[in-house]
């Protein structure tokens, strides 16, 4: 049997951009990708603690140390500029795999660092 489990979250961060006219997605800085075991690519849920949006997307990487974090496409709608986020990926794995898992979680400071 197959579950479904958190794999990767980054718990409470600021989305600091929005791109309206950009085709769709969250950009995320390479630190925080590297240091919750994301890639690009990989779909995410992104949960506003500010608006309760839930919403899929999937991860472009962004430049490494800046902090970013950017709604990009309809998702900049739904999320705005200064909005804490918690973003969760999740990985299907094998039921007696799934219970030792140990999933990824970060909590960023205040300006999205480290």
């Amino acid at each position: 049997m197959q579950i479904e489990v958190l794999k990767s979250k980054i718990h409470r961060v600021k989305i600091t951009e929005a791109n309206l006219n950009y085709i769709g997605s969250i950009t995320i800085d390479e630190d925080l990708l590297d240091a919750c075991n994301m890639i690009e690519n990989e779909k995410v849920q992104v949960l506003s603690l500010d608006s309760g949006e839930r919403l899929e997307t999937y991860i472009i990487k962004g430049t490494r140390g800046t902090g970013m974090v950017c709604m990009n496409g309809p998702a900049a709608r739904r999320i705005s500029v200064g909005d804490t986020v918690i973003i969760i990926s999740y990985a299907i794995m094998d039921f007696e795999e799934a219970k030792t898992h140990i999933p990824k979680i970060i909590f960023p400071k205040e300006d999205n660092s480290l």
